[in-house]
């Protein structure tokens, strides 16, 4: 029996036996950087699956230190693209390979002091972006997190 196109409206039967694409699993792993600092809930820092590396929501913590980067959002921003940086590495690809970033700010006056660390950080590579206003972040004075999707050239 054929299976029908992508365009079809009707699923084609599947058969474990015959259709290993359904059975076979495809191994994500998780990325952790060395020096960076625990995750504050139960998750890991990254997770690469093949290509793509998605990089959870990062603060900005100092890893030498334990504490936030700074007071001022540009300052910590800067701070979370140096963790996001290193679990980049960590996982084979760079700031340069980034898809897509989102960007959660406890107050949207910040925007403009974290897009212009954004914008010197990524240079002419404009990844998708998604900035957002929240009502809090997991750490007393934290201003901003950003998460990431890359791929490993």
């Amino acid at each position: 029996m054929r299976r029908p196109s992508l365009g079809s409206r009707e699923p084609g039967p599947f058969n474990p036996r015959t259709d290993s694409s359904m059975t076979e699993r495809a191994a994500h792993q998780p990325v952790v950087a060395p020096g960076l600092p625990e995750p504050v809930g139960p998750y890991s820092p990254g997770i690469a699956f093949e290509r793509l590396v998605v990089v959870s929501g990062q603060g900005a913590t100092d890893p030498a230190t334990g504490k936030l980067a700074g007071p001022d959002v540009a300052t910590q921003t800067e701070q979370v693209f140096r963790n996001i940086r290193s679990i980049l590495e960590a996982a084979g690809t760079d700031l340069d390979h980034v898809l897509r970033c989102g960007v959660f700010l406890v107050d949207m006056r910040d925007f403009e002091a974290m897009n212009g660390v954004y914008a010197r950080v990524f240079g002419d590579h404009r990844p998708a972006r998604t900035t957002v206003q929240v009502a809090s972040l997991p750490h007393v004075g934290l201003r901003v997190e950003i998460d990431a999707i890359a791929y490993r050239p």
